[in-house]
């Protein structure tokens, strides 16, 4: 993958970024904050953008979205190393709660 393909895939997913986040924020409010993980004033922002504006912001060269999941004791429990099948539902939950709290921290 060259250059210019890493480029039009970072701006395709930022289009789809927005255009997710629009589409929850506007559906239930309270909903987007915890799943995007976004402040009240970011989730305004966004949720007011028209489809020219979220063009312009997607086209830049930076990814708009990041990992949540940005530790090792969040990343082991949504992948459920070492642990039986029948723990997932309980690790990803536990996985979720991490990081709702770390929602809660940011806002």
């Amino acid at each position: 993958m060259n250059a210019d393909q890493i480029l039009a895939e970072i701006r395709e997913a930022n289009l789809s970024y927005l255009m997710l986040a629009q589409s929850l924020i506007r559906a239930d409010r309270e909903q987007a904050l915890f799943r995007l993980g976004v402040s009240e004033e970011t989730a305004t922002l966004i949720g007011t953008l028209t489809p020219a504006q979220m063009m312009k912001i997607a086209s830049g060269n930076t990814l708009l979205c990041r990992m949540r999941c940005d530790d090792d004791l969040v990343w082991s429990l949504l992948t459920s190393h070492g642990k039986a099948a029948a723990n997932d539902a309980v690790s990803r939950l536990h996985a979720s709660i991490l990081m709702a709290g770390r929602h809660q921290e940011a806002a």
